[in-house]
């Protein structure tokens, strides 16, 4: 509502907030366009992440209780299709451990920390592009607000008068693209913080987990049951 009350008072009369950017984003010039640019392809991949980080993201704690139960119960061949039924990169970092049980300890804890590294990588896929898009959107802005104002510069030293009305109209067009610029990396940086704090979670829940599954295996092969979670802490 605020923001409303800030917008020019005719923005009503024209059809709104909306055909307002588009005459300012008409009167900015040529470097309107690299920004718009840099917005479609930066809310494509940064929707595209998050979907793809919401998926990625289940219920570690049930997924490790199912996995307990099942070598418990009928051993690692049953803890693998419970990972195989299960989406995310925890479960496929369990997977990959559980198929070198027979090699060993150690060779788990290398496939695990060997998988992490692949699935971390799936996990910050087209990040860098985001954060670079996040760069470029106020650079393109700065450089069109300097390329506008020698612009205004010119058309004062072409009408040989330094006319009010044409001092303004100049330094509004010019600084038009820092503003949409700005307002470009601000909608990105969103996108990019929330899904670098949806990998770190996801990130810290691998390694939990992780550790858990080498306890898991440890005490299955010792010989000792395997601790499971309790239903209340599963459902948490």
């Amino acid at each position: 509502m605020k923001l409303l009350m800030l917008l020019p008072q005719d923005a009503a009369a024209e059809g709104g907030v909306i055909n307002l950017l588009v005459r300012y984003f008409n009167e900015g010039g040529d470097f309107m366009w690299p920004v718009l640019i840099i917005l479609i392809i930066g809310l494509a991949i940064a929707f595209e992440r998050v979907i793809s980080l919401n998926r990625a993201d289940v219920n570690t704690r049930k997924f490790i209780v199912a996995v307990k139960g099942a070598l418990e119960s009928d051993g690692v061949s049953s803890a693998e299709a419970v990972c195989a039924d299960t989406r995310g990169p925890v479960a496929s970092v369990f997977q990959a451990g559980l198929l070198r049980v027979d090699e060993g300890i150690d060779a788990v804890e290398k496939a695990v920390v060997a998988y992490g590294s692949i699935e971390m990588s799936f996990l910050e896929r087209g990040l860098v592009w985001l954060s670079l898009f996040i760069a470029l959107a106020p650079m393109f802005g700065f450089l069109g607000t300097v390329i506008g104002m020698v612009a205004a510069f010119d058309a004062i030293e072409a009408a040989g008068d330094i006319s009010p009305s044409l001092v303004a109209r100049g330094i509004k067009i010019a600084l038009l693209t820092t503003v949409f610029g700005l307002i470009v990396a601000i909608i990105l940086q969103f996108f990019y913080n929330y899904a670098v704090s949806k990998i770190d979670r996801i990130v810290v829940d691998m390694e939990e987990a992780s550790i858990e599954l080498i306890d898991s295996l440890v005490l299955m092969q010792a010989g000792k049951p395997v601790a499971s979670a309790s239903a209340d802490t599963a459902e948490a």
